[in-house]
C-alpha cells in the first residue's frame, strides 16, 4: 500500500495526499454479501438531533465481513482485494471449498490466489485464524476476540496489530496497538498478521468538500458560541473560553472517563499510555 501526491493543479489537490488503490483487484463486490443502509443525519427516531455535524455524503452499501472465522478446517481461496467505503482497512472474498463466499479483514501480503484456513492445528501463516493457544509466543495478530465464539473486537482498523507475549492458565497475555497489555482466554481466535492499508494515517482530504462526501458536516468550536449553546462560549471579544471542556461540561486534556469498577479492570496489566 503506498499513497500519492497529486500535481497542485487546482487548490483542492494541492495540499491532498491521495491513497493510491494498487492492491484492489476489483471495483464490483460481491452482491450475495452486500446490505443497503439507511442514513440518519445525526436524528433519533423522534427526528432530533443527538449527533451533531453529521449529515449527507455518497450513498453507501455495507459488506458483511465474517469476523468469527468459524469455517474450522475448510480451506479457502483468496478472489478478491476489494475497497471498503464504510472501514478502513482493505477486505478480502474468500471461496471456500464448499462453495461460500465470505468478506474478511484482508492482511497485509495477502495475495489473490492463496489458501487461506482456520482452525485448531493450522500453521500460523498470514490469514490463517488460530485460537490463541496455538499460536507461537511473539507472533503478530490482529482481529482478537475477547469472548470466544463472539467474534474479533480488538485490532481491526488499518495497520492495526496486537503482539502475542506470554501465556499462563487460562489466559494470555496481548500487548495492543495503544501499548495496553491484557489478558484474553486462550480460547478465543486471533488472525495471524497486520491489518492492510497502513498508510491510511497519512492520507490528507485536501479540500473541505471530500470531507462532506464522507458525511461529515463542517464542525463548529465551543468558543466561538454563545454561553446557551457551549460551556466555553460567550465573552467579549476574541475571548479564549475558560477551562478546556465538552459541550456537556466533562473536562478536557485527560480527564479519566473509564468507568472505576469495569469488569475488565482486572485484565489489564498495564494501562495504555
Amino acid at each position: 500500500m503506498a499513497v500519492k501526491k497529486l500535481r497542485p493543479v487546482t487548490p483542492g489537490q494541492r495540499f491532498r495526499v491521495a491513497p493510491a488503490f494498487d492492491q484492489i483487484t476489483t471495483a464490483t463486490p460481491e452482491k450475495s454479501l452486500l446490505r443497503s443502509t439507511k442514513k440518519s443525519g445525526g436524528r433519533n427516531n423522534q427526528g432530533r438531533m443527538t449527533m451533531r455535524y453529521l449529515g449527507g455524503g455518497h450513498k453507501q452499501r455495507l459488506r458483511e465481513v465474517d469476523f468469527k472465522r468459524n469455517k474450522f478446517d475448510i480451506p479457502g481461496t483468496v478472489k478478491t482485494i476489494e475497497y471498503d467505503p464504510k472501514r478502513t482497512a482493505r477486505i478480502a472474498l474468500i471461496s471456500y471449498a464448499d462453495g461460500e463466499k465470505r468478506y474478511i479483514i484482508a492482511p497485509n501480503g495477502l495475495k489473490v490466489g492463496q489458501k487461506i484456513v482456520a482452525g485448531e492445528s493450522v500453521a500460523p501463516e498470514v490469514g490463517n485464524a488460530l485460537p490463541l493457544s496455538k499460536i507461537p509466543l511473539g507472533t503478530i495478530v490482529h482481529n482478537i476476540e475477547l469472548k470466544p465464539g463472539k467474534g474479533a473486537a480488538m485490532a481491526r482498523s488499518a495497520g492495526s496489530y496486537a503482539q502475542l507475549l506470554a501465556r499462563e492458565g487460562k489466559y494470555a497475555t496481548i500487548k495492543l496497538p495503544s501499548g495496553e497489555m491484557r489478558l484474553v482466554l486462550i480460547t478465543c481466535y486471533a488472525t495471524i498478521g497486520t491489518v492492510s492499508n497502513s498508510d491510511h494515517m497519512i492520507v490528507r482530504l485536501g479540500k473541505a468538500g471530500r470531507k462532506r462526501w464522507l458525511g461529515r458536516r463542517p464542525r463548529v468550536r465551543g468558543v466561538v458560541m454563545n454561553p446557551v449553546d457551549h460551556p466555553m462560549g460567550g465573552g467579549e471579544g476574541r475571548a479564549s473560553g475558560g477551562h478546556p471542556r465538552s459541550r456537556n461540561g466533562l473536562l478536557a486534556k485527560g480527564l479519566k472517563t473509564r468507568t472505576p469498577k469495569k469488569y475488565s479492570n482486572r485484565l489489564i496489566i498495564s494501562k495504555r499510555k
